[in-house]
């Protein structure tokens, strides 16, 4: 494998969180913030679902067995690279839209908007959504069951996040809320 291939993922996820960092500056003050044992284990099932997708080796032998074919693995890898693109961007978008409203763990903020704009037109939730799309394209570039695991941690952590984000919604929109989520899927456009 040559040095692009082995260094294409870590740059882009590591540029993603450069900026991700670079934006978390400037937010408006919380006013209330979701409970800290639940918090604490959605960033663990994050770190552990990254940990799965950035270590060489898993010590469970079967994680390390390909679901992809080998013989394919540059096509397996080029597709894995776009999604993985794709979804970054697609939440980068969605963080810089929804500006100083934004936190990293489900609050509500003084003067919190409801944002129904942008990508928040497409879906409810495009941070999740283009982190869900970024996770996927990186398991299917490394092809094997470990990446799987990833990506069902990472489910995890999102659906648990949209149904405590989606109960803040409601308590502090009402009905404004619930009209939107009747218009806008949760996660994927037109689906889910």
């Amino acid at each position: 494998m040559s040095a692009f291939y082995a260094a294409f993922f870590p740059t882009i996820w590591l540029a993603w969180l450069t900026a991700w960092f670079a934006l978390a500056r400037n937010v408006k003050a919380t006013v209330r913030r979701q409970a800290a044992l639940p918090r604490l284990v959605n960033v663990a099932l994050l770190f552990a679902a990254a940990a799965l997708l950035t270590v060489r080796y898993v010590p469970v032998p079967t994680l390390m067995e390909r679901f992809l074919p080998a013989s394919q693995w540059r096509a397996w890898w080029t597709v894995g690279a776009v999604l993985t693109v794709a979804g970054l961007l697609f939440a980068v978008w969605a963080r810089v839209y929804l500006g100083r409203n934004w936190s990293g763990v489900v609050t509500v903020k003084a003067d919190h908007e409801l944002i129904t704009g942008g990508p928040y037109r497409l879906v409810r939730h495009p941070i999740y959504t283009g982190l869900a799309l970024a996770f996927a394209g990186t398991g299917l570039a490394i092809g094997q069951w470990r990446a799987v695991l990833a990506f069902v941690l990472v489910l995890i952590a999102i659906v648990h996040r949209i149904i405590v984000e989606e109960r803040f919604m409601r308590e502090q929109f009402g009905a404004k809320y619930d009209e939107y989520a009747r218009r806008v899927k949760a996660l994927v456009p037109w689906v889910v």
